[in-house]
């Protein structure tokens, strides 16, 4: 999830011929999926990865044709061989992936800064590529969900656009002409992990946190502890009494929440507040019994107790990575069924002159 923002920066801050690859069809398995980006610069600088690391010196090498003919391309590399001649390099991944190759011109360098700014404010940003038949860029537009449309777009809006914001799997669907293509992803805010108590424990959790590219926020009642020379990675600090905070904080249903500060009745009020709000997971450390005690009766289930993947994790980097594994899956699994498979299954109709869509490649 990181990816997608160091790739933002580099298109921002770097001057000079600059190319976006952008994975837009698997079929098969691979490595990376669909949405995947990955920057390339003429000095050759590169950010963010579309495979184990056997398809980008391919097309680091294709980049200087793309610049000078000024148009985009999409490249099919076959990974499913397991000898060392094909693109899998033994790798085996049984996938054919389709790279979509963009020169990066000014116009939109400034719209990929728009849709920055837009993330930034916490907006989940539509992205739809219009594409040829022979894969192509032609038009594309951004839709930040407020009523904000930009980008270079010619004729009529796309169809069923309220559907297509329901997507969380990047993908290709077609249109009723075969010849008419559209590449949709969604691009989402950092993910917003708050954990209750700055305690020497949080360290770790932070730093991985931050690390897999999520917006930290660290919330305690001890300044001593509470700052950023005592966890530098943290994005946001909010200091006070932790019932106040856990009340008052304006949280959002994408957030997943961590309590730790190993303080019986301050997790017993911070509890307390969480779990009248819709949050996407909310864990405590501790064993079940404590757990049991704090809150005076049964476990809710959306409660994780104890918070973690049960991996037998040790020591506070283990314990670390086995809340933030958990955390990460809980929010694949949230996104998992509304992919473009599920939107525009079944039998969509035409309505009002909108064209019929299915996704590409399945029926």
């Amino acid at each position: 999830m990181r990816d997608v923002y160091d790739v933002l920066d580099a298109l921002s801050n770097t001057n000079g011929p600059k190319l976006l690859a952008t994975i837009v069809q698997v079929d098969g398995s691979a490595y990376r999926k669909e949405g995947t980006m990955m920057f390339i610069s003429e000095d050759g600088k590169r950010v963010g990865l579309l495979s184990g690391g056997c398809l980008e010196e391919d097309v680091a090498q294709r980049a200087p044709q793309v610049w000078e003919e000024g148009v985009s391309r999409t490249v099919v590399y076959d990974m499913s061989a397991e000898d060392d001649l094909s693109w899998g390099q033994g790798h085996g991944c049984n996938g054919a992936v389709h790279v979509l190759m963009e020169p990066v011109d000014g116009v939109l360098t400034e719209h990929m800064n728009a849709l920055r700014r837009e993330l930034n404010e916490g907006k989940p940003v539509l992205h739809v590529k219009r594409l040829s038949e022979q894969r192509t860029v032609t038009d594309y537009l951004f839709y930040s969900g407020t009523g904000r449309w930009f980008g270079k777009w010619s004729g009529a809006l796309p169809p069923h656009t309220d559907r297509l914001f329901a997507i969380r799997k990047a993908g290709i669907i077609r249109l009723h002409q075969p010849s008419q293509q559209l590449f949709v992803q969604i691009f989402e805010p950092k993910p917003r992990l708050i954990i209750f108590g700055a305690g020497p424990d949080a360290k770790p959790l932070v730093g991985f946190a931050a690390g897999a590219g999520f917006n930290v926020v660290v919330a305690d009642w001890r300044p001593a502890y509470c700052n950023h020379i005592h966890l530098p990675e943290a994005n946001e600090f909010v200091l006070g009494s932790p019932d106040s905070i856990a009340a008052d904080y304006p949280f959002s249903k994408r957030d997943s929440v961590i309590v730790m500060t190993h303080h019986f009745q301050k997790d017993q009020q911070i509890m307390h507040a969480l779990l009248s709000k819709e949050l996407q997971y909310i864990g405590i450390l501790g064993s079940r019994v404590r757990t049991e005690r704090l809150l005076r009766g049964a476990i809710p289930r959306r409660l994780r107790s104890p918070v973690g993947l049960p991996i037998g994790a040790e020591g506070p980097e283990e314990i670390a990575i086995s809340i933030l594994a958990d955390v990460i899956k809980a929010a694949r699994l949230r996104s998992r069924g509304d992919d473009l498979g599920n939107i525009f299954s079944g039998r969509p109709k035409q309505k009002n002159g909108q064209a019929q869509i299915m996704f590409a490649g399945r029926r």
